[in-house]
């Protein structure tokens, strides 16, 4: 059976979802760890060989959260959900500063 192609983004989601990141060095660990647990196994042998969310898992998220499997999360909820990521990561404590 053929993997799912990955879900397909426009450039402008890919850019507001990569800028809520990037405005925040503290969490781009983070949404690098999240990156690789959402991406599919063997995701570089397949095009477009990027570690992008299984689409079924993508879908179950953005119905969950928005109602809609083709909803874009925006900038506030991205950082939101890796600011909970980090602060219920196992073995992590709380980072002076109030960024979790």
């Amino acid at each position: 059976m053929e993997p799912e192609p990955p879900v397909r983004y426009s450039g402008r989601d890919v850019l507001a979802l990569a800028g809520a990141v990037v405005s925040r060095p503290d969490l781009w660990w983070t949404a690098a760890g999240e990156l690789r647990r959402m991406a599919p196994h063997l995701w570089w042998r397949t095009p477009p060989h990027l570690p992008l969310p299984d689409r079924r898992l993508w879908e179950f998220r953005m119905v969950t959260a928005y109602g809609r499997p083709d909803a874009v999360p925006d900038r506030a909820d991205v950082v939101t959900f890796l600011e909970w990521c980090r602060a219920t990561a196992v073995g992590t404590a709380p980072r002076p500063g109030g960024h979790g």
